[in-house]
């Protein structure tokens, strides 16, 4: 996957040229003879092109009577594509789609239910940030796929320059104590910048706060919650431990890039930041380390928002069966634990998070993602993150406004978005 910015991907719109929409040519054999022809649609970066062709050898032999046709799709534009598909008679087989734009698609009635295939798939040990998202009203329609999620990336040489122990930090009180001896002789404990709302995110689901809840058929906003505000509270001692800029977010400027440039002690982010950061400074190759976001008590990790994808089927696709078998092999041990391995990536069951013990950023990550979470699941969360009162709540505290009314109006702009379309 490109790792995007974890969150959905835009606004869905039916504009989309129909004939582009699939391979499939309307039928079934073609040059395939009797074989079943299956059209999977797998995004950009969700696999190297060494494990596409491993896995597509092991699927054929497994499996004689399909014929696998997987194309890469782009992420840009991919709402919009997958929505005509959905719409059409000529839809692919089988879809990778974020794991949060599941409900978007199910809302439609497009997509095939598999809920009464979730005990056979190995449900009880998916990933919850992948499998909640993946339900809509109750019914499963997104199977987990791969997770990624934030870590602390840190330099190791600034950390024993500061006698600070990285092993050794396991709550957040520890991490805060850590970040303070960073925080000195022209080094910054950490570059956080004010509207990372992805980070004030897990600190919310630490403190047994959400986003926003819903209560009798009606969405309230949960940022005014005791919780919630506790986890605000938080961020703000955090943030100030740097220079990170109240007033924008990770990507404006690049975080990795800033850490590259100057004595950066910490960021928080996915672990492919590292490979940023040392593309823009190789003199720091070998001086980066990964460490899970720590949480309140040192026998759980922090909450993290869990990015990654779900493979879903649309409704009108042609071959329902073959579909499963796809997912059943892509999604299973097996294949996931090579995916992870290729790709460092989360496998999608918690039981797999060992299969990454050797990635020192995957297995930071995999730490994580047992405590993952997603955002409230709804079609209308992405008119929610479109308007962002979140980050603008952020930045209003961390520059002097009144914690508790600030919270109250960003918790009644998210109630009033998520409503409006109910």
């Amino acid at each position: 996957m490109k790792y995007r910015s974890l969150a959905p991907l835009g606004a869905l719109l039916l504009s989309v040229c129909l004939t582009a929409c699939s391979s499939s040519d309307g039928g079934s054999q073609g040059a395939a003879g009797n074989k079943t022809v299956l059209d999977v649609w797998l995004m950009r970066d969700s696999v190297s092109a060494a494990f596409q062709k491993q896995f597509e050898a092991g699927f054929a032999k497994a499996h004689p009577d399909i014929d696998l046709k997987i194309q890469i799709q782009e992420w840009e534009g991919i709402g919009e594509k997958v929505t005509a598909a959905l719409a059409s008679n000529d839809a692919p087989d089988v879809i990778e789609v974020g794991n949060t734009q599941v409900a978007q698609y199910a809302q439609s009635g497009g997509l095939s239910d598999f809920t009464g295939e979730v005990d056979e798939l190995g449900g009880s040990t998916w990933l919850k940030g992948l499998a909640e998202p993946g339900r809509f009203d109750g019914r499963q329609y997104g199977i987990p796929y791969y997770a990624a999620n934030r870590v602390v990336i840190y330099r190791t040489d600034l950390f024993r320059k500061a006698g600070v122990d990285a092993t050794r930090i396991r709550t957040r009180d520890q991490w805060i104590a850590a970040t303070e001896k960073l925080d000195r002789g022209g080094t910054q404990g950490i570059y956080l910048p004010g509207q990372n709302w992805y980070a004030l995110a897990g600190f919310v689901w630490d403190e047994g706060g959400d986003l926003a809840v819903r209560s009798g058929g009606t969405w309230q906003g949960g940022l005014d919650s005791p919780g919630a505000l506790r986890a605000m509270d938080f961020y703000r001692r955090l943030q100030a431990l740097g220079k990170g800029p109240k007033d924008s977010d990770e990507a404006r400027p690049l975080q990795a890039e800033v850490m590259a440039k100057g004595q950066v002690a910490q960021i928080i982010a996915t672990p492919g930041g590292a490979g940023v950061v040392v593309q823009n400074n190789p003199a720091l190759k070998g001086k980066l380390g990964f460490f899970p976001i720590p949480g309140k008590q040192a026998d759980t990790p922090g909450a993290v928002f869990t990015g990654g994808s779900d493979l879903v089927v649309p409704a009108a696709a042609p071959h329902q069966k073959e579909a499963l078998t796809f997912i059943r092999e892509l999604a299973g041990d097996a294949w996931q634990k090579k995916l992870a391995l290729a790709m460092s990536y989360v496998p999608n069951k918690t039981t797999l998070a060992g299969s990454v013990s050797s990635d020192p950023g995957a297995a930071a990550m995999a730490v994580g993602a047992a405590q993952g979470h997603a955002t409230p699941n709804t079609p209308q969360w992405a008119a929610v993150e479109a308007k962002n009162p979140i980050k603008e709540y952020m930045t209003a505290v961390l520059t002097g406004s009144d914690e508790k009314s600030a919270a109250a109006k960003a918790s009644r702009t998210i109630a009033t978005t998520l409503n409006s379309g109910s």
